[in-house]
């Protein structure tokens, strides 16, 4: 399986609001470090650099604005003398009276992020550009007759929304692929988001449409980030009702459980009949991560990539969360070489 892999997400190492503290990132460089290092243990395939693509490539998934936003936002801080990473301070919560797009960088901050553990440094926006052409790169593989392809994406992407950032996310890399394969004449994707967190943000994108079916494995919003939505009476509204579909699952959940859901999720993808499929492939469902409470092991992982295969769409797999860095690349790896038969 060919891999997309590009260095310039070290560009971008951040901090987060946690505890009451400032600390450095669980979303780490070592992260991506690790997978590429057993993708070329396994012997899994040839790995590439993205090709280029202009910014315009990320409005669709995104709105205009929020992509100058992201694409301006340090000359903005440290225009005003900080240099310190960006944080946001401040929400447009329910019952404020406006959403209008302020002038100051913090107000600009605030307006278009979701939590206080996605900072913007100096090289976020050339990281995070890099990691959204690596989804496109391997999407363009996959219209050009490629049966899978992988999408080593760092930062994730699957918590940013149409105009936020959150959750160690910037750019939605699996929805910006969906929209690209859309715009290149595919007349349904399905994406299949099967890391511990809910895809808010891909949801967010889709909610209002029938051509790209969301599917979402996850942890119980009322008990696991991001809280606020992840529900399974969130079914899409308008043209999009009914191609929106969670199954959120209690904590502690082990790959018997896990499985179900994947069955479940397998039949919905199957009656979307999609022209491709992509994976929002996070492995914080390890039972070790520092930052979720599934159980599933290392050998599940095997299963997780069989079961996808069986679903027999050209698919693109773009690389989430999942935290336990001694683990993260044996794990997603095993997906990949169970999608190819190499268990």
């Amino acid at each position: 399986m060919l891999t997309i892999y590009s260095s310039d997400h070290r560009f971008h190492h951040g901090v987060e609001l946690k505890d009451g503290a400032i600390t450095e990132s669980f979303e780490k460089p070592a992260r991506a470090e690790t997978v590429l290092a057993q993708v070329r243990a396994t012997g899994l395939g040839e790995v590439v650099g993205p090709k280029s693509y202009p910014r315009s490539s990320y409005v669709g998934a995104h709105s205009e604005r929020y992509i100058e936003f992201l694409a301006g936002a340090w000359g903005e801080w440290t225009s005003t003398g900080r240099t310190c990473q960006a944080l946001p301070l401040v929400w447009p919560v329910r019952g404020l009276p406006s959403v209008e797009l302020p002038q100051f960088i913090d107000g600009k901050l605030g307006l278009f992020s979701m939590d206080a553990g996605s900072p913007i440094n100096a090289g976020t926006w050339d990281a995070v550009c890099s990691s959204a052409n690596s989804a496109l790169t391997g999407i363009d593989r996959l219209s050009a007759g490629m049966r899978a392809a992988f999408a080593l994406c760092r930062p994730p992407g699957h918590h940013a929304g149409r105009e936020y950032m959150g959750g160690y996310c910037y750019l939605n890399n699996a929805a910006i692929a969906a929209q690209r394969c859309i715009e290149e004449g595919a007349k349904r994707v399905a994406v299949l988001d099967v890391d511990f967190h809910h895809g808010n943000g891909t949801q967010d994108i889709f909610y209002d449409r029938s051509d790209v079916l969301f599917v979402s494995i996850h942890g119980d919003p009322a008990v696991s980030y991001p809280y606020f939505s992840g529900h399974a009476d969130e079914r899409g509204v308008g043209s999009g009702e009914g191609f929106n579909l969670n199954l959120p699952l209690p904590k502690g959940t082990a790959i018997n459980e896990f499985e179900v859901a994947l069955r479940q999720a397998g039949a919905a993808i199957a009656r979307h009949a999609p022209d491709a499929l992509i994976v929002s492939l996070g492995v914080d469902t390890f039972e070790g991560d520092p930052i979720s409470h599934f159980r599933l092991r290392t050998a599940d992982y095997l299963r997780i990539g069989e079961m996808i295969e069986r679903l027999g769409a050209p698919t693109l797999f773009v690389m989430e969360g999942g935290y336990m860095v001694d683990e993260i690349g044996i794990n997603a790896v095993n997906v990949l070489l169970g999608f190819e038969g190499r268990a």
